[in-house]
């Protein structure tokens, strides 16, 4: 009994061992599309003028590895111009890039992630005044909507929470971002 226990169970280790080293690898789909069909380009572009001047350029170039899901990068330039009412002027450049990922959940809405660095002028905390160029990272998680348009593209609405917010450091006035976008 003993004997046909152990044989048993060598015979069971045996299969699962067997079993394990099966290998099997899907034939992968060719959609017929070429690298420069699944690539998009877009971005956001934001004015506003008056006594706050605010410029915001961003573009972007996304690759869609499969149809629900792509990733890609972009570059941002944010400059901001106050004017108060005893002629002081505040002005900054803000500048930096971003890669992402995008996930297709259902039909038009979208799981967003990104992170984000970019290079602002942030108040030395000596009591000075003076100011002092850092790098500023995000986190954001978030979902957006898409509105197809054109021929490719559309228009797209994202909500953001950037969960590496610093009230102090960011150039945003508050951990949650909504953006506007367009794709082609």
């Amino acid at each position: 009994m003993k004997k046909l226990l152990i044989s048993a169970l060598l015979l069971l280790v045996t299969v699962q061992l067997a079993n394990a080293q099966i290998y099997y690898e899907e034939p992968e789909e060719d959609d017929g599309l070429t690298f420069w069909d699944k690539t998009y380009f877009g971005g956001n572009l934001s004015l506003s003028f008056g006594t706050v001047t605010y410029i915001e350029v961003s573009p972007l170039m996304g690759y869609m590895v499969t149809p629900d899901f792509s990733v890609g990068a972009g570059a941002t330039y944010m400059y901001f111009s106050r004017k108060y009412s005893n002629n002081y002027k505040v002005e900054n450049s803000v500048y930096g890039g971003r890669t992402f990922l995008r996930y297709r959940v259902i039909e038009n809405f979208y799981f967003h992630s990104e992170f984000e660095s970019l290079n602002n002028e942030v108040p030395l905390m000596n009591g000075s005044g003076d100011f002092a160029r850092e790098w500023v990272p995000g986190f954001y998680i978030g979902g957006g909507i898409f509105q197809p348009a054109f021929k490719r593209g559309g228009i797209s609405f994202f909500v953001l929470y950037n969960l590496l917010y610093d009230d102090y450091k960011s150039p945003y006035s508050s951990a949650w971002v909504l953006r506007a976008g367009f794709t082609l």
